[in-house]
């Protein structure tokens, strides 16, 4: 028999653990869906060619971590996944929509003769998967709130999931590729930096109207040192991505996933102990400890093979793409006329 009193580690640990998926999932599938979502303003099909095969070897396998979200989330908290589905259905449905067309469209692609139209279904399924997930982080962290207030705060919040997956794919390019393509994506950084920057001005002074959970934890004297810390290193990377574009040094790509760790670690600190602010709490969304300490022997196998595996597949297909231009511009030059001898 496993003592329930171990059930309040548990739930905290599974806490920590689904924290620590969602992060590695918003930080290599949000690039991903930042690309997709780069490549609706990109008219070059050498450079969209380019950019999908910058994360043709790692897309797929980024969206397995929304899987094992899924899973450990219905497993350690049932009451959270039944309570979200329900009232996050349309976003969640959206989201689920998106990432299909993104993957119809990926493989499509390459047996198409005009991949124009594969290309813009593979945007807007970037696009629209983004935005939901937006629409959902907002409506969580308002606790689910119904109404205009709770509508607006999670707009704001899609608009800066789309405006933050940008500036990770943009800086993902500009590590991967060089020439015209590495230098629109230094352009589409700043202005996804300067975006995001903006959107998360927005909702940091509007959370503690859309969340009084939210607001009594920043005010909290225990928390406001390490929220302090989080702060100074988020600024630190966003002066340090702006070097880095400004001077074309390298790393806004690493600077943009701080920038998103801290934005995340930050994010965790203020809700907790609730799993969805003002409804439910980690201990009261827990499974039983024995189902928790089942469930932790099984992602202590799984979540190093994952991790293995996906660094392997960085180290393997590190290093920059080759864009072909040339061909493109001599396709597209207009014939001229020969003269008669």
């Amino acid at each position: 028999m496993i003592d329930n009193s171990l059930q309040p580690l548990l739930a905290n640990a599974w806490f920590l653990i689904l924290g620590l998926i969602l992060a590695f999932y918003v930080i290599t599938d949000g690039f991903d869906l930042g690309i997709g979502i780069l490549s609706l303003a990109t008219r070059r099909e050498t450079h969209r060619s380019a950019m999908l095969e910058s994360i043709g070897h790692v897309w797929d396998a980024n969206e397995t971590w929304l899987v094992v979200l899924g899973g450990a989330l219905f497993g350690a908290f049932p009451a959270v996944y039944a309570m979200v589905l329900h009232a996050l259905y349309g976003p969640v449905m959206v989201m689920i929509g998106g990432l299909i067309l993104r993957g119809a469209a990926f493989e499509f692609r390459h047996a198409a003769r005009d991949k124009r139209g594969w290309d813009r279904v593979f945007g807007a399924g970037s696009l629209l998967a983004a935005l939901a997930q937006g629409a959902i982080l907002g409506q969580l962290v308002s606790g689910l709130r119904e109404g205009w207030v709770g509508w607006a705060f999670s707009a704001v919040a899609a608009l800066g999931v789309v405006a933050g997956y940008s500036l990770l794919g943009a800086s993902y390019l500009v590590m991967r590729t060089s020439g015209g393509l590495g230098q629109a994506s230094r352009r589409h950084a700043r202005v996804s930096l300067w975006t995001t920057v903006g959107m998360a001005a927005v909702l940091t002074l509007a959370t503690p109207f859309a969340s009084v959970e939210v607001r009594n934890a920043w005010l909290d004297p225990h928390r406001m040192p390490i929220l302090g810390v989080l702060g100074l290193l988020a600024v630190s990377a966003f002066g340090y991505i702006l070097h880095a574009l400004r001077r074309g040094v390298r790393g806004p790509f690493r600077a943009s996933v701080l920038l998103f760790a801290v934005s995340f670690g930050g994010l965790a600190l203020s809700i907790y102990p609730a799993m969805v602010p003002g409804h439910v709490t980690i201990l009261q969304a827990a499974s039983s400890a024995p189902t928790l300490l089942f469930m932790l022997v099984g992602i202590g196998m799984l979540l190093p093979v994952m991790i293995g595996y996906n660094a392997y597949q960085y180290l393997v297909f590190r290093g920059r793409i080759v864009v072909h231009e040339g061909a493109e511009r001599m396709a597209d030059a207009p014939s001229r006329p020969t003269s008669a001898p």
